[in-house]
């Protein structure tokens, strides 16, 4: 519903700005962050703050010419999406990416700070900015075994660009490739503060953890067994989990983890969840089974 008080936000246009509610919040929110990152302006025509807040946020929106986009949501009239996601006063702003909030502030904020959230979702629905030849070099390389080349050609990228995500990211895969987890964790460890949370080194992260923990899996058997005996038992669907997703069965890791979160979301502080999101942010962003497996968490969250 578009509002049309003297007072009020001016409606927003063009195909990048959008009011939307809780008819339809999963697609224009949760759907529409599969492919590209959401901006959620929770707002309401009788704050203030908001009146200065949402018009800088459009301005950056529009800058991005559809690489980002923005839900403007009506608390007032959307009572339920603000109850689900905690918004206790306004504005407040949510991102999401994947079919999962990865950043959020409450309050007017300087401009300047409004560009760097902007310019941080950029980043993490894959702005190249420009990247060449040499990298797409690096990833064959990586793809056809060739570990010490691809590493030496991601370090050679890293040497004229020494911020580039993508290549930090690639670097630190290529040592996992390779089976050396040591060396995956120091060149991480070099990542710089500006790519340090760009989404090529949270998925090499997220990689690297799930290696680890590939590392310590119990076996199958005796893990399913103990699930079945007792399904209430979260502790041991999460490590039955964490053996499926070390032997491969990615799928059935996921559906297991699902299972949990849809008996207890809370249990153990969220660590069924995390372990979620750890397994999404490893995988590419067009694999099938993550995107289901997002839309199927965002399910039981707005559930």
């Amino acid at each position: 519903m578009l509002l049309q008080g003297a007072n009020d936000q001016p409606a927003p246009a063009g195909d990048f700005i959008k009011d939307v509610t809780e008819a339809d919040f999963m697609a224009e929110v949760i759907d529409k962050s599969m492919t590209v990152p959401v901006i959620v302006d929770f707002w309401a025509p009788w704050c203030g703050p908001c009146k200065t807040l949402g018009p800088q946020l459009e301005a950056e929106v529009a800058k991005a010419k559809g690489r980002v986009v923005m839900a403007k949501v009506n608390v007032d009239e959307n009572q339920m999406i603000a109850a689900q996601l905690r918004v206790q006063s306004i504005p407040t702003v949510y991102a999401f990416f994947q079919g999962q909030p990865v950043d959020a502030f409450q309050g007017a904020i300087p401009q300047s700070q409004i560009k760097q959230f902007v310019e941080k979702l950029l980043a993490l629905g894959g702005d190249d900015g420009g990247l060449g030849a040499a990298l797409e070099a690096a990833e064959a390389m990586l793809t056809e075994g060739a570990h010490a080349d691809a590493a030496e050609t991601f370090q050679a990228i890293l040497g004229e660009e020494p911020e580039n995500p993508q290549a930090w990211g690639g670097l630190v895969r290529t040592h996992l490739a390779a089976g050396d987890l040591d060396q995956a964790d120091a060149a991480l460890a070099q990542v710089p503060p500006a790519a340090a949370t760009s989404a090529p080194v949270e998925a090499a992260r997220a990689q690297l953890a799930l290696a680890r923990q590939a590392a310590g899996a119990g076996p199958l058997g005796d893990l399913e067994a103990k699930v079945n005996a007792d399904p209430a038992d979260q502790q041991a669907r999460l490590d039955y989990a964490t053996a499926l997703h070390a032997s491969g069965r990615v799928e059935e890791a996921i559906d297991q983890l699902l299972e949990g979160f849809r008996r207890d979301r809370d249990w153990n502080d969220g660590a069924i969840k995390a372990q979620l999101i750890t397994i999404f942010d490893a995988m590419k962003p067009t694999d099938p089974i993550a995107q289901k497996g997002r839309r199927r968490l965002s399910s039981l969250i707005f559930a």
